[in-house]
């Protein structure tokens, strides 16, 4: 039986398939995913679908992407609701849609829930549907192996924001959520836990200009103070077609055995 970690699938289906396959994955292992199952790759449809029913060996913990595909779908709902629009009406959903386009510049980024709407024809209900299956993940799940509590998170994990105040970080954070979802940098430099061990994703390690910068591989830092690993295992496969470098990792955390897919 083995624990594995992997995160920032991206619509890139596919691709955990091959690793599923690679690593040989099978009911008596367990994987845990961190989050950004969504946006940026080609098969998004086909990872919102599999999050329903990932399976019982599989523990789903959200990212920031999954979590604003939670916001974009509430502000359609309220948009329906607000104007008196039906759920059922694809011609009053498409409206709602345009709607939230221009109340909220950034809504709808990568153009994810249009292309399900337009493209796959998907139902209001059904994007309800998968909005609350991100609600129901945690934004970390913890476990212990050989004696390490280990925590696995999209971003970073801090135990409190007391913590952060004397702190001069690149970022605020008015949540502790906020900091799993968001934290670079500083999920390195002043989160941890003692004698513990973090696996998160979130900041690629093909970004030339962040911390954990390390080509497309897996980065790991061991903080002797607090004796606390971290990993990141965002390899940058979303940005394949624009970096030789990057891949997609997966994390077997009996051994720390590092597995990668770069085709």
């Amino acid at each position: 039986m083995g624990t594995y970690i992997m995160t920032d699938i991206h619509g890139h289906y596919d691709a955990m398939g091959k690793m599923l396959d690679k690593i040989g994955f099978s009911a008596a292992d367990r994987l845990i995913c961190a989050g950004d199952y969504i946006d940026r790759g080609p098969k998004t449809y086909e990872m919102l679908r599999w999050i329903e029913a990932p399976g019982e060996n599989v523990v789903l913990v959200r990212g920031n992407h999954d979590e604003e595909f939670v916001y974009y779908v509430e502000l359609v709902r309220t948009i329906l609701q607000k104007e008196g629009l039906e759920k059922d009406s694809r011609a009053d959903i498409l409206y709602a849609y345009r709607r939230a386009k221009q109340i909220v510049s950034y809504f709808d980024y990568y153009g994810t829930i249009e292309s399900l709407l337009r493209e796959k024809k998907v139902t209001f209900l059904q994007l309800a549907r998968w909005a609350a299956c991100i609600r129901k993940m945690p934004y970390f799940y913890e476990l212990t192996m050989h004696g390490r509590r280990c925590i696995i998170v999209h971003a970073g994990y801090v135990e409190s924001l007391e913590s952060l105040k004397e702190m001069e970080t690149d970022d605020t954070y008015d949540s502790l959520e906020a900091f799993y979802l968001t934290a670079r940098d500083d999920a390195y430099i002043y989160g941890g836990v003692e004698h513990g061990m973090i696996l998160a994703g979130h900041t690629p390690t093909t970004a030339r200009y962040e911390l954990p910068f390390n080509r497309g591989k897996v980065y790991r830092v061991y903080d002797e103070e607090t004796d606390c690993v971290f990993y990141d295992l965002d390899c940058g496969y979303a940005f394949k077609d624009v970096s030789s470098e990057a891949g997609l990792a997966c994390l077997r955390l009996e051994d720390e055995e590092v597995f990668y897919i770069r085709e």
